[in-house]
């Protein structure tokens, strides 16, 4: 075990993790963490609301429930210890119509079995204690929500993994991946790594490189662009915490929010719209490959097929600020059209099975030396420390993927 080399591709918040627990439990192993951009968190991590999730929402008993949890105790741990920010400032799930009410009901249910710490059901009255100018019916109130910086945590990580022996190496994009020597010979422009594992956390890129790997086509990744409000300082104070609509169960998206930056700002999103490029943060960002690998992808039309009048919505609110605004002013009726501007953007890695379903959970698939994390949207980030320990239990074999 002390000869043996370990290979990361992605130096997101999620392979940073895994490289560091690798360097915990194999203290005498090689583990390298190559990036094809020069830094860390460029891509996803980078773009992070920023949110440490609670576990409200997720499936009871899927790995999302399982991790988001765990990880947020190691998360706000690792956080106080190295002096990192993390600001439990709690987040209210609100419900506007006699529809969000219901829902509502089936989502206190499911976060009673998840166990989220300290949930409660509030009124009018108490939303308005929590939140003096939010609005609603009523509201799941989650005190130990919290928000932090992802991109901070993550250079953490990767300090934490050069610390201990390994090493992170950048602008190395991998083109390539074949059996070498009894191992792996992972290829770049930049050169070579003889590896003796890979594990792949590629994020956006994710089903390319483990395509690379020999891994099945499906899931295959649909970029979805997710764009922000800022709300002007003068209005920033409005909001406390966080402000969430009550999430619609056929989308794995939440919603229109308000989101409490570390910083002190506030902003609003996002929405989801497709973009045309899988590193599209603007319009204007194009990639005709990545055009066609939607375009070719059954399970992209059939996506289509089913949501095609969320899709025309959701592209109105991107074009239109009054329309976009319009949905988030049901939750904070003072913050309107004229009181934010536009901000930054992310994009998300959807994973869409072959029969156009949007994958949820978390999916890793392990093929002997490569294990691949093909799907890892959010809580990823809040999840990611415990992902690492499952994603280990698995190569070890203490675990099913």
């Amino acid at each position: 075990m002390a000869d043996e080399t370990i290979g990361i591709v992605g130096a997101g918040i999620v392979g940073l993790a895994i490289g560091r627990e690798l360097t915990r439990r194999r203290p005498g192993a090689r583990v390298v963490v190559v990036e094809k951009e020069d830094r860390v968190a460029v891509h996803q991590t980078g773009h992070n609301s920023g949110v440490v999730h609670a576990g409200i929402y997720y499936q009871p008993g899927s790995l999302k429930a399982r991790l988001c949890t765990r990880g947020a105790a190691m998360l706000r741990e690792y956080c106080a210890d190295r002096d990192l920010p993390y600001d439990e400032c709690g987040k209210l799930v609100v419900a506007v119509t006699p529809d969000d009410v219901t829902r509502l009901d089936a989502l206190a249910a499911r976060a009673g079995v998840n166990l989220v710490p300290g949930l409660r059901r509030v009124g009018p009255e108490e939303i308005r204690e929590i939140e003096p100018h939010g609005a609603g019916l009523a509201a799941l109130y989650s005190p130990r929500t919290a928000i932090t910086d992802y991109a901070r945590i993550a250079e953490s990580f990767a300090e934490d993994i050069v610390a201990a022996g390994g090493e992170v190496r950048f602008t190395f994009p991998v083109t390539g991946v074949r059996p070498a020597g009894g191992g792996l010979l992972v290829s770049s422009p930049a050169g070579e790594l003889a590896v003796d594992r890979l594990i792949v956390c590629a994020g956006i890129q994710s089903d390319q490189v483990a395509g690379l790997a020999g891994d099945t086509a499906a899931p295959r990744i649909i970029p979805f662009r997710g764009e922000y409000m800022r709300v002007k300082p003068e209005k920033s104070g409005m909001v406390r915490g966080l402000i969430y609509p009550v999430p619609d169960p056929r989308y794995p998206f939440l919603g229109v929010h308000y989101t409490r930056r570390v910083d002190g700002s506030l902003e609003v999103g996002p929405n989801a719209v497709l973009a045309t490029a899988r590193e599209g943060y603007r319009r204007a960002d194009v990639s005709a490959r990545d055009l066609w690998g939607i375009a070719t992808w059954p399970g992209a039309w059939r996506m289509a097929g089913r949501h095609w009048r969320t899709g025309v919505k959701e592209m109105y609110g991107s074009f239109s600020r009054r329309a976009y605004m319009r949905a988030a002013r049901r939750y904070v009726p003072e913050i309107g059209v004229h009181d934010v501007v536009r901000a930054g953007a992310g994009v998300r890695a959807q994973a869409v099975d072959r029969d156009g379903s949007l994958v949820d959970d978390f999916r890793i698939h392990r093929l002997g030396a490569v294990t691949a994390v093909r799907n890892a949207p959010s809580p990823a980030a809040t999840s990611s420390m415990a992902i690492a320990e499952h994603v280990m239990d698995v190569i070890e074999g203490r675990s099913a993927s």
